[in-house]
């Protein structure tokens, strides 16, 4: 199953996120499958491709609780 979730990057205590699909079974900052997009909690920015992340949710992919909340936020989904 594949999965939409957030793969960390960044400094000590500067975290920002990527928006990537992988694997279910994979571990958190594993290789993706894709990259769709990024989150800055910090400054509360956020880019997402949204035609990319359309395709992945109607090709069966499921988002997290968080990532759900950024794509709804975004009025993606």
């Amino acid at each position: 199953m594949i999965k939409l979730r957030l793969k960390r990057f960044g400094k000590k205590k500067q975290s920002s996120f990527r928006i990537v699909a992988v694997n279910s079974t994979s571990r958190r900052n594993g290789e993706p499958l894709e990259e769709l997009g990024y989150y800055n909690p910090r400054t509360k920015e956020s880019r997402i491709e949204a035609e990319e992340v359309r395709r992945r949710i109607k090709d069966g992919a499921q988002p997290t609780e968080t990532v759900s909340n950024l794509l709804k936020k975004a009025g993606i989904i």
